[in-house]
């Protein structure tokens, strides 16, 4: 089984600078260019289905990787960000650091909780789920390659806490990875615009 996983393309809260997570932003259009190269980059792997997060951001991007395959993007509800921000989410970085600073301080660390927000453990459980979602339905349509579209957070689970190989210290716009194998046991066929520290956790 082969899995491609891509983060969406830069996005208008990125250009803003402002927090994202719950934030439900749009491509930038730098963003969607990018996506369109990701688009070609991707256009001979073989992906029989695009799944996507509902937030409009990787939706955005799925629907033009989505038209270079050929392929309806199906939605995945559980494959959203982290809703890390809470009240700070939409904000503009500087604004928040203004009016919360206390909050600004605690995000700096993602085991930290700000209140109305989604605890790490919580995010990782609902990604890991949605993991384990995926693989059900690919066997049960005998699908050998898929495509998801999600965010950055979601991709760090992945590596982190489902794959177990490290932290990912450089996460680009519509970076991706291609996975081959089942269960528990996967290796990377390919990437682009991502760093692995393997076993750094």
């Amino acid at each position: 089984m082969r899995l491609i996983f891509v983060r969406h393309g830069e996005t208008t809260g990125d250009v803003e600078e402002r927090y994202g997570g719950a934030y439900d932003d749009s491509l930038s259009e730098k963003g969607i260019e990018q996506a369109r190269a990701l688009s070609a980059e991707l256009h001979e792997c073989g992906a029989r289905v695009i799944y996507t997060s509902p937030m409009r951001r990787a939706q955005e991007t799925a629907a033009i990787l989505g038209e270079a395959l050929s392929l309806t993007p199906v939605v995945i509800p559980d494959a959203r960000e982290r809703n890390q921000y809470a009240a700070l989410s939409g904000m503009k970085k500087a604004d928040a650091a203004a009016a919360h600073p206390e909050f600004v301080e605690l995000l700096k660390d993602r085991l930290n909780t700000i209140p109305g927000a989604e605890t790490y453990d919580e995010f990782s459980h609902r990604i890991r789920g949605a993991f384990e979602e995926l693989l059900t339905q690919l066997e049960h349509d005998a699908s050998e390659s898929a495509l998801i579209v999600w965010h950055g957070g979601p991709m760090r689970v992945l590596f982190r806490d489902i794959l177990k190989w490290g932290e990912l210290s450089e996460i680009g716009d519509c970076c991706f990875v291609s996975l081959e194998g089942a269960g528990d046991q996967w290796d990377m066929v390919r990437a682009g615009r991502l760093t692995l520290e393997r076993g750094v956790q």
